[in-house]
């Protein structure tokens, strides 16, 4: 008799899942994720690492076509990922953001300056009001993880050598060192704990 196949016997999405997100953006961008409600199936043993690289059943996704569509499809209820198409709903696991945004261009100066991050499955996001930039320190060591927000609460990671660029972006206001975006300034660290402030 054949076994029925579980959530972590195939992968999530399922083809009729796809090819149902295919037909709601006809090609238009993202899908709606956030208008659909379907049915939750459980867990599936899929993670996003912290340096942006995703895995099923513990194997790395090698095909940037397949993390670039699921990345299509992800969504964040709560503090729950989930990948999400009109049919299905199924939860993974994120280590720390699902995006890693790996560059970013400047435009504009001082207050008029507008910083455009790019990630690693290519979405691209204007930090400002509606993309705001913020950085939480580790309480042991002082370290630094920026954030800023792609798109309905999923956030991407700032990498490394993007943050140091950031920083040479950055200027003091009201006790603050940070950066202006999209006419908001985005606090990175107190003025007075800046050796050169």
């Amino acid at each position: 008799m054949a076994k029925a196949m579980s959530a972590q016997d195939r992968v999530i999405p399922s083809a009729e899942g796809i090819a149902a997100s295919a037909r709601a953006t006809k090609g238009k961008g993202l899908p709606p994720v956030h208008l659909w409600n379907p049915p939750f199936c459980g867990d599936l043993d899929m993670r996003i690492a912290r340096d942006g690289t995703w895995f099923y059943l513990g194997t790395p996704i090698g095909r940037f076509e397949l993390v670039k569509l699921f990345s299509s499809i992800l969504r964040k209820d709560g503090e729950k990922y989930f990948l999400v198409t009109p049919v299905e709903k199924v939860g993974i696991t994120v280590d720390d953001a699902p995006f890693v945004a790996t560059d970013f261009n400047v435009t504009g100066e001082g207050q008029e300056q507008v910083l455009t991050f790019t990630t690693h499955v290519g979405d691209r996001a204007a930090a400002g009001p509606e993309h705001p930039i913020r950085v939480v320190r580790d309480a042991e060591t002082g370290e630094p993880s920026p954030y800023v927000l792609i798109r309905a609460n999923l956030e991407a990671l700032i990498d490394r050598k993007s943050f140091y660029r950031l920083v040479d972006c950055g200027t003091h206001h009201d006790g603050w060192f940070g950066v202006w975006s999209g006419g908001d300034f985005f606090r990175m660290i107190p003025s007075d704990e800046l050796p050169d402030a």
